[in-house]
C-alpha cells in the first residue's frame, strides 16, 4: 500500500526524522495564508501516488502568497501524468505546502527488501534528486548497498559507515547516524516494503533533513496496522484496479493493450502476457483470479475486463486446481450475458473439471474459440485480431 508524501512525513516525525515544516490543504483559498506563515516563499507539492512529479509540474517553487494561490488553483482538481502513471494520470486532491531550505547537497537513501539476500538493504547515493534513475543507469558506481542482518538489524557501525559513504560532514555524522537508525526502525516496525528519501539534503548549516518521503506498506501486514490502513487512498488507483481490490483480485491495467487476460496464478499470468506479446498482440491487463475465487469473483473479473474500452478480445488461460474449470466457465457465461458482451473469447483449460468447463462454454452461444494449450490460443489470437481492426 502506497501512502502520500505528507502522510509519510507524519510517520517520519513520529520516528524523529527531520522534515521541512509544511501544511496540507485541499483548498486553494488557504494557500495564501499558509505561504505567509512560511515567510512568503514555499514549495507546492502535488500529493499523488506517482514519482516524477517535479519533471511534469507537480512540484513548484513559489516566491509569493499570490503566486502560490494561482498555482494551487491550477493544480487542485487536475490530473497529473508522469512516467509512473497511465495516460489519464492521477487526481490531485491535496497539496503539501512546505518551507524552502538552503540546500548544499542532495543525497539519496532508501530501504527495501532484497529477495535474493533475504534481508533489508539500504540503497544510497551521493547523487540524489530528480535524476536518480539516470544516475543508476549511467553511473552505477555511485549507487551502493548496505545489507542489514534481519535479526540484528542496522547497527550503529553500519549507520556511521553509511554516513561516511555519503560524504556527510564530520559535524553531522551523529545526526545522520541517528536518522538512519530511526529510518530502519520505522521500516521494520511498520512492515514496510519500501522507505525512500529523495532527496535527503545537507543544508548550508549542515543539518540533515528528509526533503521528500515515500513509504510503501506491505499489504499482507495491514491486519496488524489498522492505523496505517486508514491512510489508503482509493482515488489514486485506476477505477478498474480499485474494483479488483474490492473483489480480492490481482489486477493491473496496461495502456494500449487489446487482449484482456483472465488467468489463475501470477506466474501463469506473466507467461500468458509474454506469449500474447510474442504472438504480436498487446495484453490489456495482468489479472490473476487466484486459486480460491468463487463464481461471484469470476463474474466480477470478467466484468472488469469487459469494462476496459481498449479490450477487443478476451484470453482465458486456466490451469484448474482449487479453482474448478466448471465454476470459472459458469462465471464467464453469467457475466457475459449480464453485460451483453459480444467480445470474442479464446479459452484454454486444463486440470480440475476441464472437460465440463469447456462443454459449458461451447454450449453457451457465446463467441468462444477453445484451444488445447496456450500456444494454440496465441495462434487463434493472431488469426482473430486482424479481423477486429486491432
Amino acid at each position: 500500500m502506497n501512502i502520500h508524501e505528507y502522510q509519510a512525513k507524519e510517520l517520519f516525525e513520529k520516528y524523529n526524522i527531520s522534515t521541512p515544516k509544511g501544511y496540507v490543504t485541499d483548498n486553494a483559498e488557504e494557500v495564501e495564508s499558509i505561504i505567509s506563515k512560511l515567510n512568503g516563499k514555499a514549495v507546492i507539492k502535488a500529493q499523488v501516488h506517482a514519482g516524477g512529479r517535479g519533471k511534469v509540474g507537480g512540484v513548484k517553487l513559489v516566491n509569493s502568497p499570490d503566486e502560490g494561490k494561482t498555482i494551487a488553483k491550477n493544480l487542485l482538481g487536475s490530473n497529473l501524468v508522469t512516467h509512473q502513471t497511465n495516460k489519464s494520470g492521477v487526481p490531485i486532491e491535496k497539496l503539501l505546502i512546505a518551507q524552502t531550505l538552503d540546500i548544499k547537497k542532495e543525497l539519496y537513501v532508501s530501504i527495501l527488501i532484497d529477495g535474493d539476500l533475504a534481508s533489508p538493504v539500504f540503497i544510497a547515493s551521493t547523487e540524489g534528486g530528480m535524476d536518480i534513475e539516470e544516475v543508476a543507469e549511467t553511473q552505477p558506481e555511485k549507487i551502493f548497498r548496505i545489507k542489514c542482518d534481519p535479526l540484528i538489524g542496522l547497527t550503529p557501525y553500519l549507520a556511521r559507515d553509511l554516513s561516511y559513504k555519503l560524504n556527510i560532514p564530520e559535524s553531522s555524522i551523529k545526526q545522520s547516524t541517528n536518522l538512519f537508525m530511526n529510518l530502519y526502525k520505522l521500516f521494520i516496525e511498520n512492515d514496510c516494503s519500501l522507505v525512500e528519501i529523495n532527496p535527503l539534503i545537507i543544508t548550508n548549516n549542515d543539518e540533515i533533513i528528509a526533503l521528500d518521503a515515500k513509504v510503501n506498506i506491505e499489504d499482507d501486514s495491514l491486519f496488524r496496522h489498522k492505523e496505517l490502513e486508514k491512510l489508503y487512498d482509493p482515488n489514486q488507483l485506476d477505477p478498474l484496479e480499485e474494483r479488483a481490490i474490492s473483489a480480492n483480485l490481482a489486477y493491473v491495467k496496461l495502456d494500449g493493450g487489446e487482449v484482456g487476460c483472465m488467468v489463475n496464478g501470477a506466474g501463469l499470468a506473466m507467461a500468458t502476457m509474454d506469449i500474447t506479446k510474442k504472438a504480436g498482440a498487446n495484453p490489456a491487463n495482468f489479472l490473476d483470479i487466484g486459486g480460491s475465487a468463487d463464481q461471484n469473483g469470476i463474474e466480477e473479473a470478467f466484468k472488469i475486463i469487459t469494462d476496459d474500452s481498449e479490450v477487443k478480445i478476451i484470453l482465458v488461460n486456466l490451469f484448474a486446481g482449487i479453482a474448478r474449470s466448471d465454476v470459472v466457465a459458469k462465471g464467464i457465461i453469467k457475466a457475459a450475458k449480464e453485460t451483453n458482451s459480444s467480445l470474442p473469447i479464446v479459452v484454454t483449460m486444463r486440470g480440475t473439471n476441464a472437460d465440463e468447463g469447456l462443454d459449458l462454454l461451447k454450449n453457451s452461444n457465446l463467441n468462444i474459440t477453445t484451444a488445447s494449450d496456450l500456444f494454440e490460443a496465441a495462434k487463434f489470437l493472431t488469426e482473430i485480431l486482424p479481423n477486429l481492426g486491432a
